[in-house]
């Protein structure tokens, strides 16, 4: 969208990350990451008996198959504070902290 936006075709051989930070455009990356820090702040300051909460908290019991592990949501939800330097503890603080 902001290569059309900014008339620049492929024959200028502009890579997508110029024009992002040209039109100020911030990575799918840091979007997503922003949206699911946004609900671990919700999940962990939800109640105990919530139906997020208690999923979130589910451990299933089993083996898991040989191989390397698949990358699972959540070891990237608990990696994503680590990337912003963040406690998780932090995320109680999230109302004095918007305002």
């Amino acid at each position: 969208m902001p290569r059309w936006m900014g008339g620049v075709t492929r024959l200028y051989r502009i890579c997508n990350r110029d024009i992002q930070q040209r039109f100020g455009v911030a990575p799918i990356t840091d979007r997503l990451r922003e949206a699911r820090l946004r609900w671990y702040g919700q999940v962990l300051l939800a109640d105990n008996e919530s139906i997020c909460k208690i999923g979130f908290d589910l451990d299933v019991p089993g083996k898991r198959p040989k191989g390397r592990p698949k990358q699972r949501w959540i070891i990237t939800l608990h990696a994503d504070p680590k990337a912003v330097r963040i406690h998780p503890d932090q995320a109680h603080d999230g109302a004095s902290r918007d305002h």
